[in-house]
């Protein structure tokens, strides 16, 4: 996936908002003013020299230690609680696994929300 898509995706989900509150770097996406990923637009404040392109994506303690096993494209998030965000060097991924970690973050958010409020995000399969 490149960056548009990256975004494309994101946006489709349910509810997803978009902001910049850490300035014209970083993309936050949010449910129900909660955020479940964020993009790094490249350049900027929060740079680091030799990085991939990346999005951190809020994920359980435990699957975030798994999927750090198990993805060398997939980190402890740089400037985030590293316990529950992973940084995900999207371009080394497939892009069905990309949209499965921003499903799965998507979905975290969504069950940690009040009980009427979850209703409107119940996604039928």
């Amino acid at each position: 996936m490149n960056i548009e898509q990256i975004r494309e995706y994101t946006l489709s989900l349910y509810g997803v908002t978009e902001d910049q509150p850490f300035g014209d770097d970083v993309l936050t996406f949010r449910l129900e003013g909660k955020i479940f990923a964020c993009l790094w637009l490249g350049g900027g404040e929060h740079d680091m020299k030799n990085s991939e392109p990346r999005i951190a994506l809020k994920l359980s303690p435990d699957r975030n230690i798994e999927l750090r096993e198990q993805f060398s494209a997939v980190t402890p998030a740089w400037h985030w609680n590293k316990k529950h965000w992973s940084d995900v060097c999207y371009e080394q991924m497939e892009d069905s696994q990309v949209e499965a970690l921003i499903m799965e973050s998507y979905q975290l958010i969504v069950s940690k929300l009040p009980k009427a409020i979850r209703q409107k995000y119940i996604i039928v399969r």
